[in-house]
């Protein structure tokens, strides 16, 4: 775990809030620990951790689990973790093919569920249908419990009403996203804080928060949905860039498809999205013949490995190999996180032969990154979401050395 510089003008409140969450990031990654353990996680003294965790535990964050004899003499040491009710975060998915709102605890674990399969309506029957969901889940919180409630993050892909060609959806649903602040109006309907950001960000955050990032802080994340989205981790944090699209491979330029199903591009270049997403995917089978009508027929054409399916993976692998060996020589990490809506073997498949694209065009002197599986799946972009209040609440980021991420939750875009 890395330490941070502490300028000599650094507010003490904040380096404690600071401490107080690498504390916390240490119980993420570990799981249980002892205050020794603690210690010499976060490059603490005792007697600053011993304070840490008695302000923690009076805000019933953490819990003490137990003890264990740590091989030397002397009482055995009590053992700490998170306390799974600690605090909750509210997450909703948007896509342009689905929606989703989860309840999760402090423990990233899902309480509750809400999930809708179809095109994204307009934007007030959305938020009809949100407010609706997020009233359902509110009752698998105790009155105590709901005061311990983060907040609620929306994931969802930034300019929805873009790339519909490519991703061969109706224009007509998606003219009034482009004037909808969905975040905004949702906090202003429910008086309830709400964080915001893109679907791949978020994903991505989940991972740094609850998945790999508990083994590694530096990595490139991948995520095949309907389009395919990214987020890249740098140093333990989510790099957002100037627009909050860093990380956002999807659009890099990639030539054209050779699949019959594919449309054509109006210029000499397409993008990745056009080729490397389920979309393309579930656009191909159609061609072929397939009845895919929704996510669970589309795993189910996956299962089957038919032709079509195989045919799509190398035409796939052909766009996104040299598009994520070029992000590779910009961010220099040493690892990729994938992951996808469906699976059904599909992700394994697409890693293999990934790996071998990547061996393949690897200049001199540089070698291949490890290929890590993404750890939540379907959920990625829902957990994401609810991840955000989270985050953005008990994350150690390095900006509340300097006054960031001290002020009130009470926002609606959150500025990582």
């Amino acid at each position: 775990m890395r330490s941070p510089h502490i300028g000599q003008g650094s507010n003490s409140a904040n380096l404690r809030r600071y401490n107080e969450r690498l504390l916390l990031q240490a119980l993420r990654r570990a799981g249980h620990a002892s205050k020794a353990d603690l210690a010499r996680l976060a490059n603490l003294t005792s007697t600053a951790v011993g304070s840490i965790i008695t302000s923690l535990h009076e805000a019933r964050l953490i819990e003490f689990t137990g003890r264990r004899v740590e091989g030397q003499r002397g009482q055995p040491a009590s053992l700490i973790r998170l306390d799974p009710r600690g605090a909750f975060g509210i997450g909703v998915r948007l896509d342009r093919t689905s929606m989703e709102t989860v309840l999760v605890n402090f423990a990233g674990e899902v309480l509750g569920r809400h999930a809708h399969d179809m095109v994204l309506p307009h934007p007030a029957q959305v938020l009809e249908i949100v407010q609706r969901d997020i009233h359902a889940l509110l009752p698998l919180l105790t009155h105590d419990e709901r005061e311990r409630l983060s907040g609620i993050g929306i994931a969802q892909p930034y300019n929805l009403g873009s790339w519909l060609r490519e991703l061969g959806l109706p224009a007509d649903s998606f003219s009034a996203w482009a004037e909808t602040d969905f975040a905004s109006e949702l906090g202003q309907a429910l008086s309830m804080p709400v964080f915001s950001e893109n679907d791949g960000n978020a994903a991505a955050i989940a991972e740094l928060f609850y998945g790999r990032g508990r083994q590694c802080d530096d990595f490139a994340y991948l995520f095949l949905g309907p389009a395919i989205g990214g987020g890249v981790a740098v140093d333990g944090d989510c790099l957002r860039g100037v627009s909050g699209n860093a990380g956002d491979i999807g659009v890099m330029p990639v030539p054209p498809s050779r699949l019959p199903s594919a449309p054509q591009p109006n210029g000499p270049w397409d993008i990745l999205l056009s080729r490397a997403s389920l979309n393309a995917l579930t656009r191909h089978l159609r061609y072929s013949g397939e009845a895919v009508e929704n996510r669970a027929a589309l795993e189910a054409s996956i299962a089957r490995g038919l032709p079509a399916v195989d045919e799509w993976l190398d035409d796939c692998v052909d766009a996104l190999a040299p598009a994520l060996r070029a992000m590779l020589c910009v961010l220099d990490v040493p690892v990729v996180v994938i992951d996808a809506d469906v699976d059904a073997g599909l992700i394994d498949t697409l890693m293999k032969r990934l790996r071998r694209a990547l061996a393949i065009t690897a200049p001199e002197a540089r070698g291949i990154p490890a290929l890590m599986r993404g750890t939540f799946g379907s959920d990625a972009g829902a957990i994401g979401a609810a991840t955000l209040p989270m985050f953005f609440n008990f994350s150690p980021r390095a900006g509340i050395l300097k006054g960031a991420g001290a002020q009130s939750q009470e926002v609606n875009h959150v500025q990582f």
